[in-house]
C-alpha cells in the first residue's frame, strides 16, 4: 500500500503559498478519490482511500515544513509502508515554475522538508514528485518567497500544474515509475492534456 504525503506548512496563513504546493497535489489526489484528510492523529491529516482498486493512505503533515518528517515516520511505521512505496510531493526552487521531476532516492537539495523525512526514515529511497516554483532573483529572499502567494500570472495555470501531478500520482501506484515520467515529466509549464 503507497503512502502519498504532500508537504506543506500548516494554517491558513501559509493555504496558498508556493511553499504549499505539495499539500495542494495531494488534496486534490483526496478530492479525486473520494478522500477526505480528515483523520488526526500521527501528527497529520490523512485519510486511506483506493485509486482504481489499489488501496492508498494520503497524508498532510501537520508539524510544520521543517519536521515532516515526524509524520511521515509515525505513518510509516503504523501501515508498514516499505520506504520505496512512499511518495513524497514537494516544492522545488530549482525548477521553473510549472515544472515537475519524478525520482527515486537521491539528495535533498537543501530542502527541509525532505532532510527531515530522510533522517527520521534513515533512508532516502523514496519517491520525489518535484514541483517548480521557481527562485527570487536574490538567494537572500528565498524564506520570504517561498512562503509567499504565487503571482496572478501563475494562478493562471496553477490548477492544471496540480492536477497533472496529482494524476501522476496515481499513474505511479497503477502502474510503475518509468510509465509515470515518460507520461508525466515535463520540464516547462506548457502542458499537453492527455486523452481520455
Amino acid at each position: 500500500m503507497y503512502l502519498i504525503v504532500g508537504l506543506g506548512n500548516p494554517g491558513k496563513r501559509y493555504k496558498l503559498s508556493r511553499h504549499n504546493i505539495g499539500f495542494m497535489v495531494v488534496q486534490n489526489l483526496a478530492t479525486k478519490i473520494g478522500a477526505e484528510l480528515k483523520q488526526k492523529s500521527f501528527d497529520a491529516l490523512w485519510d486511506k482511500g483506493q485509486i482504481k482498486g489499489k488501496k492508498v493512505i494520503l497524508a498532510l503533515p501537520q508539524t510544520y515544513m521543517n519536521l515532516s518528517g515526524t509524520a511521515v515516520r509515525q505513518l510509516q511505521s503504523f501501515f508498514k509502508t516499505d520506504i520505496s512505496k512512499i511518495i513524497v510531493v514537494h516544492d522545488d526552487l530549482d525548477l521553473p515554475f510549472g515544472a515537475l521531476r519524478l525520482k527515486t532516492c537521491g539528495g535533498n537539495a537543501g530542502h527541509k522538508g525532505l532532510s527531515s523525512i530522510t533522517s527520521h526514515l534513515g533512508s532516502s529511497d523514496f519517491t520525489r514528485i518535484r514541483l517548480g516554483i521557481g527562485k527570487p532573483f536574490d538567494k537572500s529572499l528565498t524564506e520570504g518567497y517561498v512562503l509567499e502567494p504565487f503571482t496572478d500570472e501563475e494562478k493562471s495555470i496553477l490548477p492544471e500544474v496540480i492536477d497533472w501531478a496529482s494524476d501522476a500520482c496515481a499513474e505511479i501506484v497503477l502502474t510503475n515509475m518509468v510509465t509515470a515520467i515518460n507520461k508525466y515529466q515535463t520540464k516547462n509549464i506548457i502542458f499537453h492534456k492527455k486523452e481520455d
